[in-house]
This record gives C-alpha cells, structure tokens and sequence, in this order.
C-alpha cells in the first residue's frame, strides 16, 4: 500500500532536523501506525539507521556497530564494552551532520534500564553534539516513562515529542477506493491503523476479511489486542478484562466494578490509562465539565478493539473450534448494521467543526437526561457556537430512512423541551446514509460524503 498523509508530522520532523546544532526528537504511537514508514521518509541517505530487537545487549551494540560501519568506514572494527562508549566513538567519529535513528528503542531499554539516564548525561554534557538523534517506540507506556514524565530521565531534552495517531477515515477511502457508505463500514471494523487497511486489501470484501483474517484462529489480526496490550503493560489480563466488561454493556463506573469483582476506588487508575493509550474514552453529556461530572459513561473509542470485544470475544470458543462463517452468518451479519450505526454516529460528532466554514461549531456531543418535563431524553449529536448563541440539535441513522417528516418531527419535540436551548438559535441536522429525494428547508442533511471529507 502506497504511503498515505502524515504530511504534518514529515514537516515537522524534517524542519527539526535540519538545523546545525544538535536535536532530540521522539517517536510513540501504538503498533502498526506507520511509524517506521514515516522515519523512512525523513531519512537520508548519510544517515544511520538502526532498529533494536529483544536480544541481549552486547548482540545488540555489535549490530549498532555494524550499520554504523556502512556510513562510517572502520567504526565496527574497534569493540565497544557498553552504549556509553559506543555513543562517545560515534561522537568522535563522525565526520559530517547525520542523524542517528534507533527505532523499537524500548526493546534496548528493557535489556539496558539505564540507557535513557546515560543519554541525558550525554545530553548535558554536550557529548553527542555532532549528530541529531531519533528516537522511535511502539510501547507508549516506556516512552512516556523515558521521555514525557516529569520524573523521566529524558524529560525536557526532546526537542520534539511527536505521538503518532490512527489516521482518519478520509485516507482509508483513499487506501481502498470505495464508496463513502463502504467506507464507514470498512471503517468501523478496521478503524485507522493503515496496517489493518493493508490486511485488508489482501481479501476481497469485508466479509472475507472478518471471517479469515479476524475469526480465523490464524488470521493475522486474531490476538492483535493482546499484542498490543503486550506492548503497553505487564498486566495485559486487566486491560483485556476492563475492555471486556466495557464492550458487554458495562458503563458506568458502578457497573464495571461490579462486573470486575473491584472496589471503584481501584479502577481509576487502570480505566485513565486505557484512555491515555487511546482504547477507551469517557463520555460525558453535553454541557457537563469532565473535571466535576460524575455523570459519565465509558465506551470503547478505537473501532477495531470494539469489533474485538463486541463479536470476538464473546464467540472466543466457537471460533477456536473453527466455526468462523457460522458465526458470522448466525451472530454477526445480523448485528453488523447496528454496530455501524454507533460507529457512524461517533464520526458525525467528530465531524461537527469542519462541516460549517462560516460557523464556529464545538466538537459534537451526546446528551442525555431529564428535559424541562422531567421525561428521560437522549439526543446524539448537540454541540454550540464558541460564542453559545447558537445550538445543533442532531439525529444519526444509519439505517434507510424514507420518513424524513417523522424523524425530524421527533427532533423537534424534544428540542423543544430541552433545558440548554431557551433564547438560543437551533439548527437541526439530520445525518443519514442516503440523501432523501424530500429536504426540509428548515432542516441540514448530511451523508456520509459530507463526514468523510470533513475528517480530512
């Protein structure tokens, strides 16, 4: 698959470089974003490349030695005792501006704890000034530790800290070239890691990737969780617990602490790192502040771990006895539909700020609670106008909807008594997956053209 986007951080990362003077920059991001791809496109062909593994240290400073010795000539010859006598020769030795990339730099450090400490001495005493050094991870946890903490060897050094994120959905468009209601479904099993988007392209349809690639017990994405969880953690067994109870209808605070057996007092912390690596998100209603709300609800926020949990998990031993189209055509064709719609209706939040040039919308919201009348009321999608004289109240279908009379007629009722619109403009949006023939002129549409194009 041709490299797509990250035309921001190439920018970025390239400028950073090509200064005189000596530049840290860091590298993190979950597995399978890109990020070795992306260190390709910035590396020229003067500099050193490196990417560590699980062997021991001595192994690994020899294999150091010897990409180092293809760009310096003889470096490999000398022995080098450990990574601080190395780091000086490589000092001393080089003979023109160069960057140094180590990418899986976590890998080192696990065999070498005290590396990071090392290279800071370094850092402040001036030691490695002749070269740029590039530094790139896939665990987020070590990273961080190493780099973004207060307390971390490395902190205040890097001269940038770039984390890598999923991409969006416009570039898995691009990546497959299919039609924007294919593209949220494709979307809404593969999410945006360009990797599953490759595994993807290898199989002829959605159906032929879920069941080969994600049921089969040896399809490439079949433990793609636990690895990544692997990368992240030691206990792996309660990230995939928490994720489990999430994905099976637990919600809120109580209702994961009972599930799990754990006083609430002790999932806090677990829960906050699920959302920091990017795996689940709290969700909170419109017009609530996340810092003094305990009104809140936990979801799974990346598309793959939540097809995982919600249709693989739970069919685990079926699938193991290789009952992969069984199940798909018995317990998931079925559901598919309504598992797009929630996917489809977190986009169209998403999408809010970009869909109007000449407002200034805030990022969507859900809302639910008692109306004016006291009557419990859920709306998907509100947000307002920085300046909150202006409120979108909207609906999400993704089923076909030829009534459009009905659901906006529905809309309107519960505007009406909804506690946040008094003296406020409304603007009501329906987003549906097909353009209706009939448009309200008191109404705005938008498809799923409108929200991929937006999310660019």
């Amino acid at each position: 698959m041709k490299f797509l986007n990250r035309h921001k951080e190439i920018n970025r990362l390239t400028r950073s470089i090509a200064s005189d003077t000596f530049k840290l920059l860091v590298i993190y991001g979950r597995r399978r974003l890109g990020k070795t791809r992306l260190l390709q496109k910035i590396l020229k062909e003067d500099d050193i490349y490196f990417i560590a593994d699980q062997r021991e240290s001595p192994v690994q400073i020899q294999a150091f030695a010897r990409q180092i010795g293809l760009k310096i000539k003889n470096f490999d010859k000398a022995s080098y005792p450990d990574w601080e006598s190395l780091f000086i020769a490589l000092a001393h030795w080089m003979n023109k501006r160069r960057t140094v990339f180590i990418d899986e730099f976590p890998y080192l450090v696990k065999n070498v704890p005290e590396l990071p400490s090392i290279l800071q001495k370094m850092i402040d005493n001036k030691e490695i000034q002749p070269f740029n050094l590039v530094l790139c991870g896939s665990s987020q946890q070590m990273m961080q530790k190493m780099v973004i903490d207060q307390n971390a060897p490395l902190y205040g050094r890097a001269n940038e800290i770039l984390k890598l994120n999923p991409m969006s959905i416009y570039w898995l468009k691009e990546a497959l070239n299919c039609s924007y209601i294919n593209t949220i479904e494709e979307y809404s099993v593969c999410g945006g890691v360009p990797r599953y988007w490759e595994i993807r392209q290898q199989t002829n349809s959605l159906k032929e990737a879920i069941i080969n690639q994600i049921f089969d017990i040896h399809g490439l994405l079949h433990e793609e969780p636990l690895r990544l969880f692997l990368d992240d953690t030691r206990d792996s067994v309660q990230m995939h617990t928490l994720i489990s109870v999430i994905a099976t209808g637990a919600k809120r605070l109580s209702e994961i602490g009972a599930r799990t057996g754990k006083p609430v007092t002790q999932l806090n912390r677990p829960l906050q790192r699920l959302i920091e690596l990017g795996y689940i998100k709290r969700e909170i209603p419109f017009g609530l502040s996340k810092h003094t709300t305990k009104k809140s609800l936990y979801k799974i926020a990346d598309p793959f771990i939540h097809f995982y949990y919600k249709f693989v998990v739970p069919e685990k031993t079926t699938l193991e006895l290789g009952y992969t189209k069984k199940v798909y055509d018995a317990y998931v064709k079925e559901r598919l539909p309504g598992y797009y719609a929630e996917i489809w209706e977190e986009l169209c939040r998403q999408a809010i700020p970009a869909l109007w040039k000449s407002k200034m919308f805030e990022p969507g919201f859900r809302w639910w609670g008692n109306d004016i009348n006291k009557s419990p009321t859920e709306i998907d999608i509100v947000s307002q106008t920085y300046d909150k004289q202006e409120i979108l109240i909207g609906e999400a279908k993704w089923s076909s909807t030829r009534n459009i009379r009905s659901v906006l007629k529905k809309l309107e009722q519960k505007a009406l008594y909804l506690p946040f619109t008094k003296n406020k403009i409304i603007h009501k949006v329906l987003f549906l997956k097909e353009k209706p023939l009939y448009i309200p002129n008191d109404c705005t549409i938008f498809t799923p053209g409108d929200i991929v194009n937006a999310l660019r």
